[in-house]
C-alpha cells in the first residue's frame, strides 16, 4: 500500500496562533543608541500579544538579565508565564525575516522552514541571523520538525498567504539579483508552490516605501485578509509625494488580481502616514506604513506613528477588515528609525490544528 504524501500549506496569519517570536534588541545591535526606547516598544508589543497568545522572546547569551527585566516590566503579573525566553545572540532583531516560516500538513503535522537570509540582499551582516531558526529549533519544545531550505533566500515579510493556495509577493524583492540570481521568475514561483503549498502566486510589480531596506516587502504594501480581501497602502495626500505614482500603479494592479475562483478581490485602502523623518538625519524619510500590522488570534496590533488623525483612521479601517478582532495601536516611531515596523519584528507560529495528531506526535517527540 502506498504511503500517503503529506500536503503542506502556509496558513493565513488570521488562523489560530500558538506563539509569536520576538528577537529582543540588545547593545550589540544598531538599536543601541536608543535601546531603552526600543525595549519599551518591544515590551508593549509583548504585553499586547499575551492577551491572546504566548510570546517566544529571544535574548542574547551575554548580559541578558537587564533586557529580560525590561520586557517583563511591561507584562501584567498574571500573564508573565506566557512569555518564554530563549538564548541566542542575533545580528539584528527582525524576526519576520530571520525566524522560520511555518507550514502545516493535512495530516496534522507542522514544519518550520529554514530559508536562507543574507541581510536583504547582502546589505547587512547576517551570519548569526541566518542561523537563528536552527539554533532555536534545537532549544524549544514546540512540536514540529525543521525543514532545511537554506539554499533559497526568502524573508517572511516578502510573502503573504491566504492559507487556501494563494501567495502574494513583490517582483522587486524576490527577483532582486542579490537574492536568488540563479533562478528565473518561473523557477522561483515553482519553489513557492512546492515549499509553501501555493497554487497561484500574485506578483505585485509596483509600490515601494522610501527608506525601506527590503526591496519592497509585501507586508509594507498590501496584505491578504479574510473574505477574499486585500488591505493596502493608499496614495499619499500630496500628488507631488514621491510615492504617489507608484502606489497609484499598485492600486491599479491590485484591482486586476483574481482569486483562485476567478473573482475580484475586495480592496480596503489604508491611509499613508504623513512623511516621517529620522531625528538624526532630518532629510532621510522613514518607511512608515500602517500595512505592517500583525494578526494574532483575536487581536490585530496596529503600528502608529504619533499622527492622531491618521493613526485613528487606520484603526477604523482595520476594524472594518476585522470586525470581530480587538485592534490594539502600538507606537512604533522608534521601530521605523531602523527602517521597519511592527510586523517586521514579529513572526507567528501557527497552531497545529489536528489535536489527535498533535497528541500522537507529542508522544513520539
Amino acid at each position: 500500500m502506498n504511503q500517503k504524501t503529506t500536503k503542506w500549506r502556509m496558513p493565513a496569519e488570521w488562523e489560530p496562533v500558538e506563539a509569536v517570536i520576538l528577537a529582543i534588541p540588545h547593545p550589540q545591535t544598531d538599536w543601541n543608541p536608543y535601546l531603552e526606547d526600543a525595549l519599551e516598544c518591544f515590551g508593549n508589543i509583548a504585553a499586547a500579544l499575551t492577551i491572546a497568545t504566548d510570546v517566544i522572546a529571544v535574548l542574547p547569551v551575554e548580559d541578558y538579565q537587564p533586557l529580560k527585566d525590561a520586557i517583563l516590566s511591561k507584562i501584567p503579573t498574571e500573564r508573565v508565564e506566557k512569555v518564554h525566553f530563549y538564548h541566542y545572540t542575533t545580528d539584528d532583531t527582525w524576526a519576520r525575516d530571520i525566524a522560520p516560516i511555518t507550514v502545516l500538513g493535512d495530516d496534522g503535522k507542522r514544519e518550520f522552514l529554514d530559508f536562507g537570509f543574507n541581510g536583504w540582499g547582502n546589505k547587512f551582516e547576517a551570519k548569526k541571523d541566518n542561523a537563528l531558526t536552527h539554533a532555536l529549533h534545537s532549544q524549544w519544545h514546540l512540536i514540529g520538525t525543521r525543514r532545511d531550505c537554506i539554499d533559497f533566500i526568502l524573508e517572511g515579510g516578502s510573502v503573504e498567504s491566504d492559507g487556501q493556495g494563494t501567495v502574494m509577493t513583490t517582483s522587486r524583492c524576490l527577483l532582486s539579483p542579490e537574492r536568488n540570481p540563479q533562478f528565473t521568475k518561473k523557477q522561483i514561483e515553482q519553489i513557492l508552490k512546492e515549499q509553501l503549498g501555493a497554487q497561484q502566486v500574485l506578483w505585485l510589480d509596483h509600490g515601494y516605501m522610501a527608506g525601506d531596506d527590503t526591496d519592497s516587502h509585501i507586508d509594507t504594501l498590501a496584505r491578504l485578509v479574510p473574505n477574499n480581501t486585500i488591505v493596502y497602502t493608499g496614495m499619499p495626500d500630496d500628488p507631488a509625494d514621491e510615492h504617489y505614482q507608484e502606489l497609484r500603479a499598485m492600486e491599479r494592479q491590485l484591482k486586476s488580481f483574481r482569486t483562485l475562483e476567478d473573482m475580484h478581490y475586495n480592496l480596503i485602502e489604508l491611509p499613508m502616514p504623513d512623511p516621517l523623518y529620522d531625528p538624526d538625519e532630518t532629510d532621510f524619510r522613514l518607511p512608515a506604513t500602517y500595512a505592517n500590522f500583525l494578526i494574532a488570534n483575536n487581536l490585530v496590533l496596529l503600528p502608529t506613528y504619533g499622527q492622531p488623525q491618521k493613526d485613528f483612521l487606520a484603526e477604523q479601517v482595520l476594524q472594518i477588515a476585522f470586525p470581530d478582532h480587538l485592534i490594539i495601536p502600538v507606537d512604533c516611531r522608534v521601530l521605523v528609525r531602523q527602517h521597519g515596523s511592527l510586523h517586521c519584528v514579529t513572526m507567528q507560529i501557527p497552531k497545529i490544528q489536528n489535536q489527535k495528531n498533535r497528541q500522537t506526535e507529542s508522544k513520539q517527540n
